[in-house]
């Protein structure tokens, strides 16, 4: 993935990128409210050798001596020893490992200042705390650093900064915290978007397939809401988008093979559901809108539609030429208002495939190819059955209907490969049901429009 493809997943999946950060706010928020507050109360400490000072080099040595005892008397102030000390001394009756969890020391880098924290939902405890612990911390190191037989210790410990109260809790920090928590959410959710994209293995972009398919896109239907109620684009206004894309369509088909006159196409999808058939009945009505002769031949004997979508008889077909009991001439049917023929399916037959394959068939389609310009046969998707391969395999080519977001590249490629086994091959790929705006960046279903103006008059 490049940038773009980044860029793509941020805009098409925000609402979940959105979420995850809300989610995670939320929950920092809730762990913020139910937390105790904490005060810290701070004694400094200063380690020193005892002794005379007149000599300079000893004195520097001491120094060095004491510097580097305070990076072991820091882990000493945290260990159970100064903790059990102090719950002797103030009587108190908490454990000296749970008191020890509360303090902390630290020493800056090359001092003999070492620092003693300790944190306690009370800050006057604390405070106590704090100072009880360095007093048994000097304690301590005195009776550590007086060597056998000697009355004085090398090293002491001496309180600089007594503990104080403090004024406000350490923690918890609530701008600090929440803001942690959406940053962590974004991204958390920016992971798993990118993560179901990279799973996501459904058709979002031109790219996908034409690195799958040996065919041009021959254009892209953009997704309309109103498509169920008003599938055919001659319900639709001359320059709604939808039409327009099929104008875009009819005319990108002219050049596949312009060699070849009279030309068959199969257009079908790999699944059901893919809008094969609104996309056949659309495109033909465009062709024939454009002055083409051509005619719609329903080979979909399965799950037929194109009668009920152009309102035409179902009943007398394409099955009842294929098994002679009707001339061809006698199952054309033309619409009334676009002048386009059509063939329906006929009676359901229950050998679809046998019939598709038959010498029949392959005598209706020749004679079809010799009465009109251009012959769209409507064939049942090609991954469930066998008769879209075998029409394809009888055609000049195939149309392949891909849906935007619902097919997947495994299911592109072995369509492909199925049209590929019979000796057909697609020729175009129809992009369906794709957003008004891409994953590219652009519009693939053009569905800005570009109606004309409404004529003003002026008073």
């Amino acid at each position: 993935m490049d940038l773009r493809d980044y860029l793509s997943v941020a805009r098409s999946r925000w609402p979940l990128i959105l979420a995850c950060g809300l989610i995670a706010v939320a929950i920092a928020a809730l762990l913020t409210w139910r937390s105790t507050p904490q005060y810290a109360s701070t004694a400094r400490l200063f380690v020193s050798t005892q002794g005379s000072t007149d000599d300079v080099g000893q004195a520097n040595q001491g120094g060095q001596f004491s510097v580097q005892r305070v990076k072991s008397y820091a882990d000493l102030l945290t260990g159970q020893e100064i903790a059990r000390r102090v719950v002797d001394e103030l009587k108190l009756d908490e454990n000296p490992k749970a008191l020890a969890s509360q303090i902390s020391a630290s020493s800056k880098l090359e001092t003999v200042i070492l620092s003693v924290t300790v944190t306690d939902p009370d800050p006057n405890r604390a405070r106590v705390l704090a100072d009880a612990v360095a007093k048994a911390f000097i304690a301590y190191v005195a009776e550590l650093e007086t060597p056998p037989g000697k009355d004085e210790a090398t090293i002491k410990a001496t309180v600089v900064d007594p503990a104080s109260v403090a004024g406000a809790p350490i923690s918890p920090q609530p701008v600090r915290t929440l803001g942690l928590g959406l940053v962590f959410g974004l991204l958390v959710g920016a992971g798993i978007a990118v993560l179901r994209e990279t799973l996501d293995t459904t058709i979002k972009s031109t790219r996908q397939l034409e690195a799958l398919v040996p065919a041009p896109i021959l254009g892209a239907i953009s997704y309309d809401v109103e498509a169920v109620d008003t599938p055919l684009i001659t319900s639709l206004d001359t320059y709604a988008p939808r039409a327009e894309a099929f104008r875009v369509l009819r005319t990108n088909l002219q050049y596949i093979d312009p060699d070849i006159d009279r030309k068959v196409f199969v257009v079908t999808s790999s699944l059901p559901g893919e809008g094969k058939t609104t996309t056949a009945v659309n495109l033909a009505l465009a062709l024939a809108e454009g002055g083409e002769s051509v005619v719609l031949v329903e080979g979909d004997l399965r799950r037929p539609k194109i009668s009920e979508y152009l309102r035409l008889e179902s009943a007398v077909g394409l099955t009842t030429v294929l098994i002679g009991k009707l001339p061809l001439e006698d199952a054309v049917q033309t619409t009334a208002s676009e002048g386009l023929a059509v063939v329906t399916s006929g009676s359901t037959p229950p050998n679809p495939a046998e019939l598709l394959k038959s010498s029949a068939m392959t005598t209706l389609i020749t004679s079809l190819r010799e009465q009109y310009d251009i012959v769209l046969i409507d064939a049942p998707p090609l991954l469930p059955v066998t008769d879209g391969a075998l029409l394809a395999a009888q055609a000049d080519g195939a149309l392949l209907v891909v849906r935007h977001g619902k097919t997947t590249t495994d299911q592109v490629k072995l369509a492909v490969e199925r049209l590929e086994a019979v000796g057909a091959t697609p020729v175009g790929v129809i992009f369906n049901m794709t957003p008004a705006k891409g994953g590219d960046g652009y519009g693939y279903g053009y569905g800005y429009g570009y109606a004309p103006e409404t004529a003003t008059t002026k008073p």
